[in-house]
């Protein structure tokens, strides 16, 4: 089942936001998530806020969820108007999941079009819709083309059916090459989202998956270690050892090859698990994410993040759909995170992007990352020469142990 929201303080039923969302907000590019949280089948190792038909249970309809969508928006500017918001055209719309591309292609073009007759699109904005590859057809494809989106991302996950088949995925792997197919046709930029470390994946099953989604060419491709979360199924199988367990020397020796082969394709490396055929066809959404920058989450679970003050929005849709036709806030609870606390964040995201850390920037944790630099260099996990100028860069070894070098730059 999905995974809890996390604790925080009351959120106001009006949605406003505090001073401090204020400062600086000019500056800062505002982004759109919209979560779709309908999933025909759930994954085994998906934790999630989605749902299947026969987990929705009364009072919640996937016909509906659109016009319910649509209200969040309207709710939304309402509320970052009254907050005293400067109006910023959306830089980047992502649309997640659960899998968007059950709705029907209308539905997420309505929600699309409300949201850019909100807000505006800035120029050359991306337009993304997550997508399963039998959940799209050349037909829907075109319609998300015309209606203004302008990526899809395919959770291809595996080119191998037994892997495909523990990941309780519904597509064949002859399946993607004909949706990618589609969506080029309709002018649509590609992803491919891979995942390494599935119990019973050979080394060679993750080459003849990486190879196979090389040949099609995508744009991008995001390739992701599977971490398995407690509450699902798949940890369940493991705890009966009904299937394997995960080894963290198999994911290093998978990352390594994932990152040996994509490269050799001539997709660069931007984020620890991401890489781009160019600098322009990086995943702007998350890189907003990335950099700190603002977004609004709209949907059941969503989280949004507006100048430091952070929000999550109740879990069902039911109780989502109620709180808007009530007029209230759909939120569940927020935070509002103090410079330090935002400052060691800010560390943890950036270590991970190839533009690297700003040293000198390390803020009021200066004199610890100072320190821990030399010993980052010594260890072979920061790249010598970018550090010498103020930038730490993480080599491939570095990738590897991400979150340990964070641990090494933030105080104990």
């Amino acid at each position: 089942m999905p995974s809890a929201l996390p604790l925080g303080d009351p959120a106001p039923s009006d949605g406003l936001l505090p001073a401090q969302a204020l400062e600086g907000a000019g500056g800062r590019a505002f982004g759109l998530y919209v979560h779709i949280p309908f999933c025909a089948v759930r994954c085994g190792y998906c934790d999630f806020n989605t749902y299947t038909a026969t987990e929705l249970g009364g009072g919640a309809s996937q016909d509906a969820y659109a016009d319910t969508a649509v209200a969040e928006v309207g709710f939304a500017a309402r509320a970052l108007a009254d907050s005293g918001l400067p109006e910023r055209p959306l830089s980047t719309v992502f649309f997640g999941g659960g899998t968007p591309t059950l709705l029907p292609g209308e539905d997420l073009a309505r929600i699309l079009r409300a949201a850019v007759d909100t807000w505006g699109l800035a120029p050359g904005a991306e337009v993304t819709t997550e997508a399963n590859p039998d959940s799209v057809t050349r037909e829907s494809l075109q319609l998300l083309a015309d209606a203004g989106f302008t990526r899809v991302s395919f959770g291809m996950q595996s080119a191998v059916p037994h892997v495909l088949k523990v990941l309780d995925r519904t597509h064949t792997p002859s399946r993607v090459p004909l949706v990618v197919e589609w969506a080029r046709e309709a002018g649509l930029a590609v992803s491919l989202d891979l995942i390494y470390g599935t119990p019973g994946e050979s080394l060679e099953d993750w080459r003849h998956s990486l190879e196979t989604a090389l040949s099609y060419r995508p744009d991008h491709i995001s390739a992701y270690a599977l971490i398995v979360e407690e509450g699902t199924k798949l940890a369940a199988q493991i705890r009966r050892g009904e299937v394997p367990g995960i080894d963290d020397d198999d994911h290093a020796a998978k990352y390594e090859l994932a990152d040996e082969l994509i490269s050799a394709a001539g997709l660069g490396w931007y984020e620890v698990s991401n890489w781009a055929a160019t600098p322009e066809q990086a995943c702007r959404h998350n890189l907003a994410y990335w950099r700190g920058d603002d977004w609004w989450g709209i949907g059941p679970g969503a989280h949004s993040h507006v100048g430091g003050v952070r929000w999550w929005n109740v879990k069902h849709p039911v109780a989502y759909a109620a709180r808007l036709d009530s007029g209230a806030s759909p939120a569940a609870g927020r935070e509002t995170l103090d410079s330090e606390t935002r400052n060691i964040e800010r560390i943890m995201l950036e270590a991970r992007l190839v533009s690297g850390l700003d040293i000198p920037g390390l803020g009021g944790l200066e004199e610890t990352g100072r320190h821990a630099v030399a010993g980052l260099i010594a260890d072979g996990l920061v790249e010598p020469a970018q550090a010498f100028r103020g930038r730490l860069v993480l080599t491939l070894k570095g990738r590897l142990l991400a979150d340990a070098v964070v641990r090494r730059l933030l105080p104990d």
